[in-house]
């Protein structure tokens, strides 16, 4: 099938398989003209490479973890788990970072809060 194709069927842009190819995620064959053209099993494919983007990993960590599809066996599948748990405990790094970063502009937004009262016309008792 052509690249239109592909994308329609697994439902992604066309730059996006184009840059799947670009970064080792996705191969083609070439017809003479130099058209792509895949296999029936890349849109099982890219919706497998969607999958793990949708998990928040890279296109980096997505190439180490190809082998274990590609060539399945006891090593592959432990060095994906490992890769999945290293990738994992950096997502959890992250989000801990940024509900500190919350914590904090809660802070500024309390006390940017208390400010604005303190401007605030008071009521005479009259």
């Amino acid at each position: 099938m052509r690249i239109g194709e592909l994308a329609a069927r697994a439902g992604v842009s066309v730059r996006a398989l184009r840059y799947y190819e670009e970064h080792g995620l996705l191969t083609s064959d070439r017809s003479p003209s130099g058209q792509r053209h895949y296999g029936e099993e890349s849109v099982e494919r890219v919706r497998f490479i969607q999958g793990l983007y949708a998990a928040g990993l890279s296109s980096r960590t997505i190439v180490e973890l190809l082998p274990c599809v590609e060539t399945p066996s006891e090593r592959n599948s432990d060095a994906a788990l490992e890769r999945m748990a290293q990738e994992r405990d950096r997502l959890s790094a992250h989000i801990e970072e940024l509900m500190r970063t919350r914590d904090a502009l809660d802070r500024l937004v309390a006390m940017a809060r208390d400010y604005r009262e303190t401007m605030r016309p008071r009521a005479t008792a009259g």
